[in-house]
């Protein structure tokens, strides 16, 4: 079935940032035990949600210092030619992540890149100097995640003949993957997307994205 319009929700860590951003910090500035909360993730002890929050609880730097950090995370530089070309086609783009909001606005800001939707975790300062805490406004009922891709994806396809694409990279779209109608995957996305048969389109980035987007309707056909 051809469809006529397009969501597109866009993962930000390791998608459009060229690095994970929480994952960076934690390596610079995170107190110890945050690798065995990676390591209880991974394993399926606990959901995401739970050990962002209590990663970011040992994070350990002033407010200069993370814009600072931020300021030197690239983005793929093809994403601003992709929001253009999505745009000419009419199609709505957002931010779907399992990041950090303030993060996200702060390194989209540089290139000026300050008008897209985004559901992300919401950074806040915590009770003490140095520390933070995080919050989660787009988490959904029976979802670990901090972030439920899947609820964004069914709010935003309230129309019949109306696609949601999901471009994203990492564990974190897993289950995303299953709800959209298709996917632009690269990274480990797109071996999860490969061995469950899940419709999708291998991408290094977003300059494969810009050529394929025209062509959407029939590749999800």
């Amino acid at each position: 079935m051809a469809l006529d319009n397009w969501t597109v929700l866009c993962d930000f860590d390791g998608t459009i940032a060229l690095t994970d951003v929480i994952d960076s910090l934690l390596e610079r500035y995170g107190r110890d035990g945050w690798r065995e909360l990676e390591q209880d993730w991974l394993a399926g002890r606990i959901g995401s949600r739970e050990c962002m929050q209590r990663q970011v609880a040992l994070l350990d730097l002033d407010a200069d210092t993370l814009n600072a950090h931020l300021d030197d995370i690239e983005i793929d530089p093809a994403f601003p030619a992709f929001l253009r070309q999505a745009a000419a086609l009419g199609y709505q783009v957002g931010i779907v992540s399992d990041g950090m909001d303030y993060a996200i606005h702060r390194i989209l800001r540089r290139h000026d890149l300050t008008d897209l939707p985004i559901a992300a975790n919401r950074l806040l300062p915590g009770s003490e100097a140095r520390q933070w805490r995080l919050a989660s406004p787009f988490e959904a009922a029976g979802c670990g995640s901090g972030t439920c891709k899947c609820a964004q994806i069914r709010s935003s396809a309230p129309q019949v003949r109306h696609g949601v694409l999901l471009i994203g990279d990492g564990t974190s779209d897993f289950c995303a993957a299953g709800t959209a109608t298709h996917t632009f995957a690269k990274g480990k996305l797109r071996v999860h997307c490969e061995a469950k048969g899940l419709p999708h389109t291998g991408i290094a980035g977003f300059a494969d994205a810009i050529e394929l987007l025209p062509r959407l309707a029939r590749i999800a056909a």
